[in-house]
């Protein structure tokens, strides 16, 4: 029996494991290690933090199992994209990696869309220029830290500082390079133009490959610290979001998934190239080579859940404690004794701005419709339809790009919820499916370097084989008439209040 691990570098820890030749998962183990915010809006992490955790993850996974680790032989790497580590010519790391998450952007994202013209920067990349993203960095080291710009030899996104670490070589995959905006989408190639737009020095950039192909072996002195052969291949991999697409099945026309963890993500497999102009979603390459994929993201999703439970759920984390139950599933068995609807009560989930459909950084939550009659449990419902009609925004998007949505795949803290996945797909009005696995990247990694491997002989055929469904729920067509009726008055309210979100911003508490 042969074993492959998945290897999920995420933003607050490391996630390694190990499944068999079957997709069967074996082991797990997990690592966290801090994120830094020196000022406000900036998110960095210390690469050697990712690495020690990365160690640390892979460590536990084995510990916990007894199997014989010369039978490991594939190594696929996902985890969070659009990060900078910056390495100079030693191959050491300059100054702490900038995230996803970092805002401090603004001004880059508006000099790089002013030289490279955003007509042509969706034409390429598919994609604005956005705060989170890989090439607005680099332009703000330039900017703000030249030192530090001037003694760059290679940018690595945070899986693939971890690939340098294990094999020694450079590297990246097309799904992880799509959000850099350096990256030819179409034609899934670094962008020559872009970069020489941009006089930026094309060697900082690694290889590029598809994601289950092989980009080289363990180096022989990691292999002995966990006891494995050094013949261990490590593939490409692939972005979060795409390696958990691979986890999670989506690989073939008509297949989305709707993940509802801190952010809320819905991603849709397509099997030709399909950019929205307007730019309100995202179009990368996805880990199934040859293919893409599209993909809305809303900021707070499970994230507006939990801001609900820690400033209006006291009573219930007590109760759950004494129970030992979840303070989630108390909350949601109080939002299952009401109506759809909740007695006209409708939130607005941006609590941190939002990215699709608006792209809004000043956006703000909102109650609209709070009367005396309400109760918590209206509220705590309100709250959970309102984020399920954010992602249904993703999904009027994406019908209006022509891609086909027929089975929709539903995973993170929001699917394990029977009542969050019944009003999904009655606002949705579509079958929903829950999958088995919920460590989505870092299963779909495995499967990839199972691919690479050869144990399977496609990307299709190994998720045929290791994904399987758990529930299935169906739509009610009654309740979707009432909530199309709420979900008309909630798209009708971001603009209607959006003149007084950037008002109250400039007001200084």
């Amino acid at each position: 029996m042969n074993y492959f691990l998945g290897i999920d570098v995420g933003t607050t820890g490391c996630k390694a494991i190990l499944v068999d030749e079957n997709g069967e998962l074996i082991a797990k183990g997990v690592e966290e290690y801090p994120l830094y915010t020196p000022r406000p809006n900036w998110a960095e992490q210390d690469p050697s933090d990712w690495w020690q955790g990365t160690q640390q993850a892979i460590k536990k996974t084995l510990d916990s199992v007894s199997i014989d680790r010369k039978a490991i032989v594939g190594i696929g790497l996902t985890g969070q994209m659009h990060g900078s580590v910056f390495l100079n010519n030693k191959g050491e790391v300059i100054r702490p990696a900038i995230l996803w998450c970092d805002q401090r952007t603004a001004k880059e994202c508006e000099e790089i869309t002013q030289i490279v013209g955003r007509e042509k920067m969706m034409r390429i990349n598919g994609n604005p220029v956005l705060a989170g993203f890989t090439a607005p960095k680099i332009y703000w080291l330039k900017n703000n830290e030249p030192d530090h710009y001037k003694r760059i030899d290679k940018i690595l996104l945070p899986k693939d500082y971890i690939r340098f670490c294990l094999t020694g070589e450079f590297a990246t995959d097309v799904s992880d390079a799509s959000g850099t905006s350096l990256f030819d989408v179409p034609r899934r190639q670094w962008s020559d133009e872009i970069i020489s737009d941009l006089k930026l020095n094309r060697n900082w950039f690694p290889d590029c490959f598809e994601s289950p192909e092989i980009t080289g072996y363990l180096k022989r002195e990691i292999a002995q610290l966990f006891g494995m052969n050094d013949q261990v291949i490590v593939v490409a991999g692939g972005g979060d979001n795409a390696a958990g697409a691979i986890g999670t099945g989506i690989v073939k026309s008509g297949l989305v998934s709707a993940s509802i963890g801190t952010s809320g993500v819905v991603f849709a497999f397509s099997d030709e190239v399909k950019i929205d102009m307007k730019g309100r979603v995202h179009t990368f390459c996805h880990a199934v080579p040859g293919k893409w994929h599209v993909m809305g993201v809303m900021l707070a999703a499970g994230g507006s859940f939990r801001w609900l439970r820690d400033v209006l759920g006291t009573e219930e984390k007590n109760l759950a404690a004494l129970l030992d139950k979840d303070a989630y599933e108390i909350l949601t068995e109080e939002a299952a004794q009401v109506e759809p609807g909740g007695e006209g009560l409708i939130f607005l989930p941006y609590l941190t701005g939002e990215r699709t459909p608006h792209a809004d950084p000043y956006a703000r939550g909102v109650f609209f419709g709070l009367t005396l009659k309400h109760r918590k449990n209206e509220i705590v419902r309100a709250v959970m339809e309102g984020v399920t009609f954010g992602m249904r925004d993703s999904f009027e998007i994406i019908r209006e790009m022509g891609i086909p949505i027929g089975e929709v795949m539903t995973i993170g803290g929001g699917a394990k919820s029977p009542l969050w996945r019944k009003i999904q797909a009655d606002i949705y009005q579509v079958p929903l499916y829950q999958v088995r696995v919920d460590e989505g990247p870092a299963f779909g990694a495995a499967l990839l370097a199972a691919v690479g491997k050869g144990v399977f002989p496609n990307v299709e055929q190994a998720c045929q084989k290791a994904v399987k469904v758990m529930d299935k729920v169906y739509p009610d067509s009654q309740k979707g008439i009432r909530y199309n009726e709420i979900y008309q008055i909630y798209k009708d309210l971001y603009p209607a209040l959006k003149p007084f979100y950037k008002r109250i911003s400039n007001i200084s508490w």
